[in-house]
């Protein structure tokens, strides 16, 4: 009978497997568990050559055969697998792909959050994958940055509700949960913080500022449980951060008393070498980041040899790889993957992977996300409609309604990748969804109207303008690392016929439904852009269509918030979708037509020019003026701000008792009178400003949020609760605190200063 070895006994207590396990292991074994290597060149090397202990961005066809080889080794230690799992299963064809998270912010929805984030926990966890690399908790300033459709936007409070959110998706009830993912908490920290827009570059942040704004949502998720956290690429004030020992150790695990695992971004360990040039080889880069707190390396592969020529020279211990492998293995046990590696199932894949109870989970995600910038009255068309038993629009009862015909222009108006956005099976990540998503799955703008207008109605279609076309770089194919450098993007020049074909069907339309916006190549890692205008023919078309005279409502699907020509400012409407997912045609069919509300709000602040950057709505106080001498520093949308189809009026904002302590709780009330016609869902934002403060700090913050249905022609009184203890700011030596004295309690529906009601309390000490 063949003894049990302990660590592989299930029942002894998960330390004493880890310590069992880790006693057997040689020191390559050890440093190959520290590795996450991309497995789309093959696996047998990784798992033979590296004794791997993670993998990324693994085929369907190929994940059986690596968890095969690792259950082939002398310990069979399995496999983790990891993949960028962002806003649905991005790389699995007909896997549920949501809004992206910055879609997913304008819905101002944890509990709609959190429900999609399960949702693709249960797909992924079907294929064979135990780890996404999401949430993303950066902060948007520049809206440059190629990354901000992967964040939540610009507000620090907003990012950690959303986060934490994401994170209790999809994690569900414990890792013993089958379909419990890892989550992982990134880019931690400061990587947002761009010179220029551009992607990785050095983060000018102080200590304080760090944890003023950009560590708050981090240690939010760290304390909601959050398994895992991925390092920056960038440098701040000159170091890396994947050896910044003060971030990661002091605090991080110190301060915070974190205990999970941490892992690099994509080859930061070599970056560290080859890039930021403050290493001489990867055994020098391999010792720093090992000393200062990482656990997984990705994608570096030769931290295999690095680590262990670093342990010979004596600048790394194998004591110090120990508590990497501990963190690491404590993962494995946990998932249970040492009982059951978790398998691609294919009979679980067919009973959830794009079902239509997650499909209509979408659909409401698209809706929600969907920000009304504008609106002279023309929608909804007709004054609305409601869905029939086909789902299609029909007159209201007792309505009489004409036959309408509606022309679909615009280069995003029938196109997939731009509505799905960045990490989504054509957006270049890997190497076998060469087409993207099936075609099939995904409703664009086209799709939906063609779908949802009555059927008495025309839809004609006309593509009017390019956006760019893509091109090999300049500098060559690859990196020096060998990776591959991503096209760049050459502006599309106007086609007059193109542009003739489109104005002709829009003179003959009743109303012109104009989709704009960015595409694929203008978004993502390594993707930031110099410009925020409309490129291409988009802006001619646009002016095109203006003079035609046809009420137009200008649809904006792009990554982020674009600057907007007069011709899309002064069109019947503006409607902002922010890669609203397979379902977001849909969606803002069923907005133009009424069959939904408008509800979302932005979740980033929107710019005049390009010149605002950076932009977002909690600037420190202090700057000379309001304005730059040319233009004004206005927003042309403030964060927070979103339309509905009524007019909803704020009154009455009372705080109940304006003289509380610190560890008191600000109470008040404030009615919202809906003098429309239509109900709205109001988001109901509340901000607070410190009016004097020991040091110089934000103009307003946002503290807290509800979201109350309003229904038309009634008014409806709001409870609002804040705790002091979160009216803090951080001092000029890094400690956060509530500081006694005056403050306004700020209610309304957006950041503007003219849309929030005031009301003063003043903490005693």
């Amino acid at each position: 009978m063949t003894e049990t070895l302990p660590y592989r006994d299930a029942t002894l207590p998960i330390p004493e497997r880890i310590e069992d396990l880790l006693s057997r292991m040689t020191l390559p074994e050890k440093v190959g568990q520290m590795m996450q290597l991309d497995s789309r060149d093959g696996v047998d090397g990784l798992v033979a050559d590296y004794h791997v202990g993670s993998i990324l961005h693994t085929s369907p066809e190929t994940l059986n055969r690596a968890i095969d080889l690792a259950e082939q080794t002398r310990l069979g230690i399995p496999l983790l697998v990891g993949e960028d799992c962002i806003h649905g299963h991005s790389f699995w064809p007909g896997a549920t792909i949501f809004p992206t998270q910055l879609g997913m912010a304008a819905t101002w929805d944890a509990d709609l959050v959190e429900r999609a984030a399960r949702v693709t926990a249960v797909e992924v966890s079907a294929t064979g994958i135990h780890w996404t690399f999401s949430p993303v908790l950066c902060i948007t300033r520049d809206l440059r940055w190629g990354r901000v459709s992967e964040t939540f936007g610009e507000d620090p409070f907003l990012i950690g509700e959303l986060g934490s959110a994401m994170v209790r998706g999809y994690q569900g009830d414990g890792l013993d949960d089958p379909t419990a993912i890892l989550a992982c908490a990134k880019h931690f920290a400061g990587y947002s913080e761009t010179q220029g827009g551009r992607d990785a570059s050095e983060a000018d942040i102080s200590r304080r500022k760090l944890r003023s704004w950009f560590l708050p949502p981090f240690e939010r998720v760290a304390r909601e449980g959050c398994r895992t956290f991925m390092i920056g690429y960038q440098s701040m004030d000159g170091v890396p951060i994947t050896a910044n020992r003060w971030l990661l150790d002091d605090v991080l695990r110190g301060e915070w008393g974190y205990t999970g695992t941490l892992i690099t971004d994509w080859d930061n360990v070599g970056r560290m070498v080859w890039e930021q040039e403050v290493c001489a080889d990867v055994a020098e880069a391999s010792a720093r980041a090992v000393t200062a707190g990482n656990d997984l390396v990705m994608t570096t592969p030769g931290f295999f040899q690095g680590a262990q020529d670093a342990i010979a020279q004596g600048t790394l211990t194998e004591g110090q790889v120990d508590e990497a492998v501990r963190r690491i293995l404590l993962l494995k046990f946990e998932l249970g993957l040492f009982e059951d590696p978790r398998r691609p199932d294919e009979a679980r894949q067919a009973e959830v992977v794009g079902v239509a109870a997650h499909a209509d989970l979408n659909l409401e995600m698209a809706r929600r996300s969907l920000v009304l910038l504008s609106n002279d009255g023309t929608l909804p068309i007709d004054g609305g409609y409601v869905a029939g038993s086909d789902g299609r629009a029909v007159a209201p009862e007792g309505a009489a309604r004409p036959a309408r015909r509606i022309a679909v222009v615009g280069p995003n108006a029938d196109d997939q990748h731009a509505q799905l956005g960045d990490w989504a099976g054509a957006s270049g990540q890997v190497d076998w969804m060469p087409d993207g998503h099936p075609r099939e799955l995904t409703e664009t703008v086209l799709d939906g109207l063609r779908r949802v207008v009555p059927d008495c109605w025309t839809v004609t279609h006309d593509r009017g303008a390019d956006i760019a076309v893509m091109g090999p770089d300049p500098e060559g194919e690859t990196f020096p690392d060998g990776q591959p450098r991503p096209q760049v993007v050459h502006h599309a020049a106007p086609d007059e016929q193109m542009i003739a074909d489109a104005v002709a069907s829009a003179r003959e339309a009743d109303y012109v439904v104009a989709v704009v916006g960015d595409t694929i190549g203008l978004m993502g890692e390594g993707r930031s852009t110099a410009t925020l205008e409309l490129v291409g023919a988009q802006v001619a078309l646009l002016d095109a269509l203006a003079e035609t005279g046809t009420p137009t409502v200008v649809v904006v699907v792009s990554s982020k918030p674009l600057v907007l020509p007069a011709s899309a400012l002064g069109a019947a409407a503006v409607v902002q979708a922010f890669n609203p997912g397979m379902r977001g045609g849909r969606a803002v069919a069923e907005l133009v037509l009424g069959l939904v509300e408008p509800s979302g709000r932005l979740p980033v602040t929107a710019a005049r020019h390009v010149g605002q950057q950076p932009i977002y709505y909690n600037q420190l106080r202090g700057q000379h003026g309001d304005r730059y001498a040319d233009l004004t520093q206005d927003p042309q949308f403030a964060f927070g701000e979103g339309l509905s189809y009524t007019t909803v009026e704020y009154s009455d904002l009372v705080v109940a008792v304006p003289e509380v302590t610190e560890t008191g709780t600000v109470r008040a009330e404030v009615t919202l009178t809906n003098t429309g016609a239509r109900p709205s869902r109001e988001t109901v934002q509340v901000y607070v400003r410190d009016l004097v403060t020991s040091v110089t700090w934000a103009t307003k913050e946002l503290k807290t949020f509800r979201q109350v249905d309003v229904p038309a022609g009634e008014s409806v009184t709001v409870a609002l609760e804040l705790p002091v203890a979160d009216c803090t700011l951080v001092t000029s030596d890094e400690r956060r605190v509530v500081e006694p004295g005056d403050f306004d309690l700020l209610v309304g529906p957006s950041s503007r200063d003219a849309a929030l009601l005031a009301a003063r309390f003043t903490v005693t000490a």
